[in-house]
Formats: structure tokens, C-alpha cells, sequence
């Protein structure tokens, strides 16, 4: 994989949040300590061919791009305190790779589906992709953080529907909410939403937030290793976690440095939020 930049360098400003910009198996190998994750995040290139400000996501084989997967997982799990949990998303055509590799050197807990509404044009000559698969997996099957109560959603049977369990003795109403179950529902990021940024992946932040709740505590310290537009960082910040974001392209640094107010100017460049469009509401007829 081409690095955009050669060296390494760190922003913080509070020491509660770090960016730094360069290649991510340099900088997981000389600026983070090993067993020192709490909660790992890894949305990397899919090798799909998707342009990434001036990266070009495609590898010469599907050997390639494994192997290379390979080098920053190993990586990964070194950092991952032995309570620690790991997040990976991929594209269904490599998932199978990383499966296979992680299953070795952790414990799979979970294997998610994200499904998301459909856009654009869909393929004509086969079943278009309307998802994105997950892999959740804990170091220690034993011992790992699994907030349960911070994640409940409703349970339509139980909090619509008011059924009574009569399975039980006495009756009891059946649960009014329940842990999700490894399909999630969230919209995609698009265009016209107040979290949107200039990025052709990025990931919503009710995604991350899951994740982050489910499997982190206020404090701990969460590690993105392809932070594209902070997402995962943002919602650390926002959620009382620690983070540290590594990215390699300069144009997506600025959006982390912007978005977890680290400084207002990068390289003598002022760091504003993009400009949206504004949409003029319907007026109600009457």
C-alpha cells in the first residue's frame, strides 16, 4: 500500500485525543504500546477500487491485499489489552480472509451484518450488496466488557404488542426491550446529513456509537487504525473514551483535527466545516 506520507507525525491537545498522520504499521509499531487498547476499530479499504484522495484502493491480487490485512491484524492484536475487544469491517469478498486469520488469535463473538436502505443504481445482473459485514472479536472469551444495558432497543413484541409470557410462573409481560442481534439497521452517511464529510466511505456515527458502548467504558482508550473521517474518534470524544486515530492522507487529517478540536489551522489552512446546501423546507398547504 502507497504511503501518502513518510514519516510520522502526532497532534494532541489534551492528551485525551491523538491523531497521527502516517503510515499505520509504522505508527502501531513505534507510537503504540502494546497491551494498552481497550477497544480496537479497523475499517479499512475495502480493495474494491475506491478512490481515496489521491489512494486508489486496489491491490494486484486478493493474496495481496489479505497478506497486507494480515500484517496490520497481528499488529493490532498486540496492542489489545487482554480484556480487549477488536471491531473489523471488510467487504463480503475479503471478510472470508480475515475470518479465517482472526478465528486463530481471538475469539470471533459475534459476526454482524450492517444493512443499509439502497441508493443509487443496483446491479442488473446479480443481487446487488446491501450490507457490510462485521466481525466482533474479545482476546479473553472469559473476560471482556460487554455493556448489555447501554445498547437496548426496543422489542416490538414486548413494548408494542404487550403480550404476556405465560411460559412463566406467575405471568409476566414479555420484555419491553432487548440486546440487538447481529443484523443492525443504520442508514448510510449521505450528502445533505449534518455528520457528512468529504470521504467515499465513511461510516455513520450511530454505527460507532454501538460499538463503542457496548464493548468500552468512560475512559478507556479506543484505537482507529484507518480514521478517514474521525468518526470513531468523535464519538470516543463524545462518549467520555480516549482515542488515538491513524491516517495517512493529509486531507482526512484535517477532518480529524477539525472534528475533535485539536487546532483551527492545518499548514496555514483554516479548518471550517464543508458548506452544505441549504434545502428550503415544503410549506405546509392549507
Amino acid at each position: 500500500m502507497r504511503d501518502d506520507h513518510k514519516t510520522i507525525e502526532r497532534f494532541s491537545r489534551d492528551e485525551e485525543h491523538a491523531i497521527y498522520w502516517g503510515d499505520v504499521l509504522k505508527v502501531m509499531e513505534e507510537c503504540v504500546p502494546d497491551q494498552s487498547i481497550d477497544l480496537l476499530f479497523a475499517d479499512p479499504p475495502y480493495n474494491i477500487g475506491k478512490q481515496y484522495d489521491s489512494f486508489l484502493d486496489r491491490w494486484e491480487s486478493d493474496e495481496a491485499y489479505a497478506d497486507w490485512c494480515y500484517q496490520w491484524l497481528a499488529l493490532g492484536l498486540r496492542k489489545l489489552k487482554p480484556t480487549g475487544s477488536l471491531y473489523v469491517m471488510s467487504s463480503t469478498q475479503a471478510m472470508p480472509y480475515l475470518d479465517l486469520f482472526l478465528r486463530k488469535r481471538s475469539t470471533v463473538l459475534a459476526r454482524i451484518v450492517w444493512h443499509y436502505d439502497s441508493s443509487g443504481v443496483q446491479a442488473k445482473r446479480k443481487f446487488g450488496s446491501m450490507y457490510e459485514p462485521i466481525l466482533h472479536c474479545v482476546m479473553n472469551p472469559n473476560q471482556y466488557t460487554f455493556n448489555a444495558d447501554a445498547v437496548r432497543v426496543d422489542a416490538p413484541t414486548g413494548s408494542v404488542r404487550r403480550l404476556i409470557d405465560y411460559r412463566k410462573s406467575p405471568p409476566v409481560p414479555y420484555n419491553s426491550s432487548k440486546v440487538p442481534g447481529n443484523v443492525w439497521e443504520f442508514p448510510r452517511v449521505r450528502y445533505r446529513m449534518n455528520e457528512y464529510e468529504h470521504h467515499p466511505t465513511q461510516k455513520p456515527e450511530a454505527l460507532l456509537e454501538r460499538m463503542l458502548l457496548a464493548s468500552s467504558h468512560p475512559g478507556d482508550c479506543i484505537l482507529d487504525l484507518f480514521s478517514g473521517t474521525f468518526t470513531a474518534s468523535a464519538v470516543a470524544k463524545r462518549l467520555g473514551r480516549r482515542s488515538i486515530g491513524i491516517e495517512q492522507s493529509g486531507e482526512y487529517v484535517k477532518i480529524g483535527l477539525r472534528r475533535l478540536s485539536i487546532c483551527e489551522t492545518f499548514q496555514g489552512e483554516l479548518l471550517v466545516p464543508i458548506q452544505k446546501p441549504y434545502v428550503r423546507k415544503n410549506k405546509s398547504l392549507r
